[in-house]
């Protein structure tokens, strides 16, 4: 730690005054990597709705396989660890699945439709 030149063990005023412009920027990119995902999410339970009204599965996994792939390029360019991007991406997936997940119970639910196979009565269907 820089202290300053009197000794009286505080952080130097020129090092405090750039740690606090760096950790505004910090807290501003923060802040817009919140609403981005707000909107993302926004977009995702779109995608969720849909998929349950047509009766898609809830994971795409040709599209995730894409995505990280996508992901890990545009990681690589940008100087960011490649395997942390894609934990990041698998984590907001995982969330996302479980919104559609949820989405098409509820749709199921209010249809009387089947989910997995089983009528939302609780009584499991027989194959014929």
């Amino acid at each position: 730690m820089t202290t300053s030149p009197t000794g009286d063990g505080g952080i130097d005023p020129a090092v405090r005054e750039e740690l606090d412009r760096l950790r505004n920027s910090i807290d501003n990119i923060d802040a817009a990597v919140v609403h981005m995902l707000a909107e993302r999410f926004k977009c995702t339970q779109q995608v969720g709705h849909l998929k349950a009204a047509h009766q898609l599965p809830p994971a795409d996994l040709d599209r995730e396989a894409r995505q990280i792939a996508r992901l890990r390029t545009l990681a690589e360019n940008a100087k960011l660890d490649p395997a942390f991007a894609e934990k990041f991406l698998n984590f907001i997936v995982a969330e996302v699945i479980r919104h559609h997940e949820r989405i098409a119970d509820a749709t199921a639910n209010a249809n009387g439709t089947t989910v997995n196979g089983t009528p939302t009565n609780g009584t499991p269907t027989t194959a014929d």
